[in-house]
């Protein structure tokens, strides 16, 4: 692990102080040490454009193992405390510019499949390193109480008892507290549809399915049926009912890839359209199953959403493990989605310090020159970061968020950005 201390840090005036814990969970700021946060294998002042208020709805945890580290400025010297690291999951709609700083211990278990943003304290306010990157509020839920969702889910169940989709729906909202299903219940915004039991990657922070020998902690259970095209549709007409412009999105963290399932998507996405079924039918997906994006476009979806780590193909693998395809089967099927009039986007999994690399930027540029792609949703890669940098690491320069998403801007105007799945009406 290297330190980089640069000197502009300390100019501005907001100097976030460490936080750190007991093992109970009770957080303290420290009195004199600064937060210290991590980007790739170096650890550094938080860079002043990087620094907001902890935006609403996001959480505080403490990290077991992991010994707080704090930046002493009259030394100009890290020093590592005896007790627990501190870190925030921030809510959606923000991208980390960094990870929280800590010593990990021999015996620290494996974080759960979070994003781990370092979190500081300055006069009466929590600071975290991160960059708001979508205005949308789809997934604010600050001024709707729990009893509403709760109650709007138990009225679906009883108005749709024999739907097994609605059920699992119900379940990801409440037990889970899945925001997709919350607002599909709520009846706004975009309703999410999961379709596939199984997946033909084997992703190393999948949230719905880890092998036995894994350590990684499932954050909830996998789907475990193939719902049929007229329990699809019921969802799709249920939620275009009551929101003007939905937005129905194929492919789930509670499911696998939706693109083993997409014979049944195009049956429901034929019955959903010759209806007159209106709004943004998209897929999310590792776009593995090329010879599956034509049917499905001429069925009737507007847009397509490509999940990867790294354009660069070795990293890619790595992480992804692909089972029965490789990265060009995700590069045809862009280029067949392009072909084909659809809207595509990346959901590009970001982690500080890697994605936002010389290297990785190069291969990413290549990707998007090459398919004219419309937009990058900039989501969190939720997963311990040790795990994350086991797999892949590099030396090329950070250049940071800010330039990162400046850089791509000036070489390709056309490009937007975000964070949620944008309304395209086709």
């Amino acid at each position: 692990m290297s330190f980089f201390y640069p000197a502009q840090c300390m100019k501005k005036k907001i100097h976030p102080h460490l936080l750190f814990s007991d093992e109970k969970g009770n957080i303290y700021d420290h009195p004199h040490l600064l937060m210290v946060c991590r980007k790739g294998n170096e650890f550094v002042l938080p860079r002043p454009d990087e620094l907001i208020e902890l935006p609403d709805e996001s959480e505080l945890f403490f990290l077991p193992g992991r010994r707080a580290v704090g930046y002493n400025p009259d030394t100009g010297k890290t020093e590592v405390l005896d007790e627990l690291a501190v870190s925030a999951f921030i809510a959606p709609a923000y991208t980390l510019c960094s990870h929280a700083a800590y010593v990990k211990e021999k015996d620290a278990p494996v974080l759960p499949l979070f994003a781990y943003a370092p979190v500081g304290y300055f006069k009466g306010k929590l600071y975290v390193c991160a960059k708001k990157v979508d205005e949308d509020k789809r997934q604010v839920f600050k001024n709707i109480s729990p009893k509403k969702i709760s109650s709007a889910v138990h009225d679906m169940l009883k108005k749709y008892p024999q739907n097994r989709l609605i059920f699992h729906l119900s379940k990801c909202a409440l037990t889970y507290g899945c925001p997709a299903a919350k607002n599909f219940a709520l009846g706004r915004f975009e309703a999410p549809i999961p379709t596939s039991t199984s997946c033909n990657a084997r992703c190393i922070g999948c949230i719905s399915y880890q092998p036995k020998e894994s350590k990684i902690p499932v954050t909830q259970d996998r789907i475990k049926f193939t719902p049929t095209p007229e329990e699809i549709l019921e969802v799709m007409e249920i939620h275009a009912s009551r929101e003007k412009r939905p937005i129905f999105s194929f492919g789930q963290g509670c499911e696998g890839e939706p693109l083993t399932q997409w014979k049944k998507i195009v049956k429901a996405v034929k019955l959903y359209r010759s209806k007159g079924g209106i709004g943004t039918i998209n897929i999310n997906t590792n776009g593995s199953i090329t010879e599956a994006i034509e049917p499905l476009a001429r069925a009737g979806i507007s847009s397509l959403r490509i999940s990867l780590n790294s354009a660069n193909s070795k990293f890619y693998e790595k992480y992804y493990r692909p089972n029965g395809y490789q990265f060009q089967n995700v590069v045809d099927s862009i280029m067949v989605a392009k072909k084909m009039g659809l809207f595509i986007s990346l959901n590009l999994l970001f982690f500080p310090g890697i994605t936002d690399t010389e290297s990785e930027l190069e291969f990413l540029m290549g990707l998007i020159e090459k398919t004219k792609l419309d937009f990058i949703q900039l989501r969190n890669l939720n997963i311990d970061p040790d795990i994350y940098l086991s797999l892949i690491t590099t030396n090329s320069p950070c250049m940071g968020l800010s330039n990162f998403i400046k850089r791509l801007k000036k070489n390709f105007p056309w490009l937007k950005f975000g964070y949620f799945n944008p309304f395209i009406e086709r």
